[in-house]
């Protein structure tokens, strides 16, 4: 007994199957091995610690613009820490920063860890008020326990009084 079926028109579908499978699949993996370094994944600090992206990556970062880290350079270099409760991470980034950036405000910012462990961002975006943040944000800071759904900051987002 064969296990091909005894009509010849299911035989047809079968074999019309079985070359269209391999080619859809290798169309499908040629697809996500192209796309590989197109996609971002997006982490808080305390994400990103865990989760140990390797340098040069790219991925977005996002959290809370620490008070009182934000240092301006001459060059037009920016530094500043991005915090949620668990962690903290140093942000270098060269360019004009956003308007509505400012410390204590939620910020992503687009760009990769070098090898000592800084982020060095591409892009940074500020949310626009209080009350909008970033699903992916979001989620994050409720996740973790955080959220404040009335618009004010964590106590991470402040600096540390000696």
């Amino acid at each position: 007994m064969s296990w091909l079926p005894k009509s010849p028109k299911a035989r047809r579908r079968l074999t019309l199957l079985a070359a269209i499978a391999p080619v859809l699949a290798l169309a499908v993996g040629l697809t996500l091995w192209g796309l590989k370094d197109s996609i971002s994944f997006f982490y808080t600090p305390g994400q990103a610690a865990a989760a140990k992206p390797k340098p040069g990556q790219s991925i977005q970062l996002g959290g809370l613009v620490r008070v009182g880290s934000v240092v301006k350079h001459p060059d037009g270099r920016v530094e500043f820490d991005v915090a949620d409760r668990i962690a903290v991470d140093k942000v270098v980034y060269q360019g004009d920063l956003p308007d509505l950036f400012r410390e204590g405000q939620g910020i992503v910012a687009m760009g990769a860890y070098r090898a000592d462990g800084v982020f060095e961002a591409r892009q940074v975006l500020a949310k626009h008020d209080e009350r909008y943040m970033p699903k992916e944000v979001a989620d994050a800071l409720k996740k973790q326990g955080e959220w404040r759904g009335d618009g004010m900051a964590p106590a991470y987002g402040k600096a540390a009084t000696p």
